[in-house]
């Protein structure tokens, strides 16, 4: 049972989070980057989302956690459109199914990788 507690969600976002005791995880940011380290599908916001939380569950399984025990995500969108910060939402949230973690988007104006337009960095709670 994940020690995350979802207050909300209201009008489709979730206002907060509170966590049991126990371990707290943050991961840096995960980026749209392939096992070679090259930027997967340039251009396309979808895509590269979808390779941010492949990433980012990667590094949740790493200290034993899961999408499930994440309590707060944030989403970094390099793209000048409103509409393209929808689209990374929209895979995040179909990512994580019926968990609503509390989340931010939020647009920026470049990112750290050649071609990056997205990334993507959560907090997580472990179970004592």
């Amino acid at each position: 049972m994940s020690p995350v507690q979802i207050n909300g969600p209201e009008n489709g976002h979730t206002r907060s989070a509170t966590v049991a005791p126990g371990s707290l995880v943050f991961t840096a940011g995960a980026a749209p980057i392939d096992a070679d380290g090259a930027t997967v599908a340039p251009g396309d916001v979808s895509a590269q989302t979808r390779q941010c939380m492949a990433n980012l569950k990667v590094a949740l399984a790493e200290t034993g956690a899961s999408l499930a025990d994440v309590a707060k995500v944030t989403v970094f969108v390099a793209e000048h459109l409103q509409a393209d910060l929808v689209v990374a939402w929209d895979v995040v949230t179909a990512e994580f199914g019926d968990h609503k973690p509390a989340g931010s988007l939020l647009g920026v104006s470049v990112l750290a990788y050649d071609d990056q337009l997205v990334e993507i960095e959560a907090v997580a709670a472990i179970p004592s």
